[in-house]
């Protein structure tokens, strides 16, 4: 924690009712003030590990939606004060932000919210300041629903440089959609490993089938590692618009397909189901790693060269004839998913990833054999990142040319289709049915001669 001197004992053995804001409380701060991603935290946090499952995930809701809504939560907190106090200690603020998430945005009794905020306070060693805790949460609790009426939810917890970027790309009808669609936790999606087996899956796993082939479960919670299927390794947890790219190569069964930028693996994943042989290229042995494992659990580990290396610089042997491109990039798409991205991600960030998007990319071109297919795809919503990649190639090799993408290749969803026979997904897509991650994905060939 930021301040661990002033941790009493209460602090280090909280009750249960307490134990998951602790832990909240801990991975919020590693969040704001030390830059980390949540996923990675939520994975090496002991505390978060040593909780029960539906304290984990109270846990975990009550981390994200503070994130998720910090712009409106901290305007209300402003506005509650009679005299801000910008020299406040971040954990002290901390503690007000998970409050008044709990308050406003949760289904949390307003009592507990406040209780526990002040027994945080006291826990933490600021006996003096439990008085101010309680009158603000009380505070809030009376002014709330005037205060968040007048609240601009789309411009508040939105960074300014990514909105005007949506607003740029989309214009602000559309980017003020995305805005609020980023305020909902996304579903969660299942690719099945065998076809066969996707109706007994559908019906074991209470889920709904979409016209892409995904199969999604809203509103039933639960640690995904105890449902039926998961350590047997019959599917894997992939977003719908994720699942999409790999097929776009058509009938790979006995084929060779080059997946670069590879880990964490859902793709390399979906091509070896499909009968592929892969070979699978990222930087990071960390995430390579852990593609091994998921590729162990799924046992689908026999068709695979996992490689570490560099897509920008790495060849094959021989030019390839299918090549899997999802490039690193700010993950603007993933925010219902991940809404630290709202708080770690910055312009600077986008600006050097795209000059590594365009070295991928150029370096997977040069690769690709004449008349072999190149799938490019990124998770963000910043045309900068899809759309302007692809234009830039095409415009600088004479010998690149899209192939453009079939509806019924995307279970005849139309509104995902651009003119030019490109896929650019956005949030409020299927919005009736849980929404999609933002994506875009272009497919591409080298003419011959």
């Amino acid at each position: 924690m930021t301040e661990p001197a002033q941790m009493t004992e209460a602090a280090q053995a909280p009750n249960a009712d307490l134990a998951a804001r602790f832990v909240a409380l801990s991975l919020l701060e590693e969040v704001l003030q030390r830059g980390q991603s949540l996923d990675i935290t939520l994975e090496r946090h002991e505390g978060f590990r040593s909780l029960p499952s539906r304290d984990r995930g109270f846990c975990r809701m009550l981390t994200a939606t503070t994130l998720r809504r910090l712009g409106q939560v901290d305007d209300l907190i402003k506005r509650t004060e009679e005299r801000p106090d910008t020299s406040r200690p971040p954990l002290l603020q901390n503690i007000l932000r998970l409050g008044t998430a709990q308050i406003v945005f949760m289904d949390v009794p307003d009592h507990a919210a406040v209780d526990t905020s002040v027994r945080l306070t006291e826990s933490y060693g600021y006996e003096r300041q439990k008085g101010f805790v309680n009158g603000m949460l009380r505070n809030i609790i009376r002014t709330q629903q005037e205060i968040v009426k007048r609240q601009d939810p789309a411009r508040l917890n939105t960074p300014e440089w990514m909105l005007r970027g949506w607003i740029e790309d989309y214009e602000l009808r559309t980017a003020a959609e995305i805005a609020m669609a980023n305020l909902s936790e996304a579903p969660l999606d299942i690719t099945i490993k065998s076809e066969e087996e996707r109706n007994y899956w559908a019906s074991n796993l209470q889920a709904s089938q979409l016209a892409t082939g995904t199969l999604r479960r809203i509103g039933l919670g639960g640690a995904v590692y105890e449902f039926e299927g998961f350590e047997e390794g019959a599917w894997w947890v992939q977003d719908a618009a994720a699942a999409i790219p790999a097929k776009l190569f058509g009938d790979v069964n006995g084929q060779h397909v080059i997946d670069l930028c590879a880990a964490p693996g859902g793709k390399t994943a979906q091509l070896l189901a499909q009968g592929a042989h892969v070979t699978a290229i990222d930087r990071s042995a960390q995430r390579l790693k852990r593609l091994r494992e998921n590729l162990e659990r799924l046992k689908l580990n026999a068709n695979v060269d996992v490689q570490v290396s560099d897509a920008s610089a790495w060849r094959p042997s021989k030019p390839a004839e299918r090549i899997l491109l999802d490039a690193p990039c700010t993950a603007t798409g993933t925010i219902r998913r991940h809404p630290d991205i709202l708080h770690l991600k910055t312009a600077n960030d986008m600006k050097s990833l795209m000059t590594l998007q365009a070295a991928i990319l150029q370096n997977a071109f040069d690769m690709l054999m004449p008349g072999g297919i190149l799938v490019y795809c990124t998770c963000s919503l910043q045309k900068a990142e899809g759309e302007h990649q692809v234009e830039r190639l095409l415009r600088e090799n004479q010998k690149a040319a899209r192939v453009p993408i079939g509806r019924e290749e995307i279970g005849k969803l139309d509104d995902l289709l651009t003119e030019d026979g490109d896929v650019r997904i956005l949030p409020f897509h299927l919005a009736s049915q849980g929404g999609m991650d933002g994506f875009y994905i272009a497919r591409l060939t080298k003419l011959e001669g």
